[in-house]
Order: C-alpha cells, then sequence, then structure tokens
C-alpha cells in the first residue's frame, strides 16, 4: 500500500496532523490505542472510518522503518 493511501497531512484537517487517509483520524490515536492495550479490533471499533487494511499496512511501514538498518538515520532526521 501507497503511503498516501495511508496517511494524509493537510492544514484544513485536523489542523494537518497526520491522519489516516480519507479520515480525520489522526494516526497517533492508533499508537495511544495499542500503547495503552487497547486491542487493534476495538481501536477499529471506536474508529469505524479506519479500515483494518489501512491500520495493518501503517504497522507493518512502522516496523520496516524502526528495524531498518538506517534507523539512527531516521530518529536524526525527526529529532
Amino acid at each position: 500500500m501507497n503511503i498516501k493511501d495511508l496517511i494524509t497531512s493537510d492544514p484544513d484537517i485536523m489542523g494537518g496532523q497526520p491522519v489516516f487517509a480519507g479520515t480525520r483520524v489522526p494516526v497517533e490515536s492508533l499508537f495511544d490505542h495499542l500503547e495503552a492495550g487497547v486491542p487493534l479490533d476495538e481501536f477499529l471499533d471506536d474508529f469505524p472510518t479506519v479500515a483494518r487494511a489501512q491500520a495493518v499496512a501503517l504497522l507493518d511501514l512502522a516496523n520496516k522503518l524502526l528495524t531498518s538498518h538506517n534507523v539512527e538515520q531516521l530518529c536524526a532526521a525527526v529529532a
């Protein structure tokens, strides 16, 4: 799945905060829920506009980014 199919950032939507494409659900909400121990299915129930495929693809992308050999460069770029 293309990153633009997963995430959008528009100043007119949630102040430009990254959201799941086609929704007003901040990407951060998924990570906040998971951090709090909320299962993915419950997150999807809470935010029905987010497709399971979007959430799973985003988690897969985050996994690939954070386990890549270039993770130090990535962290430096966002610091």
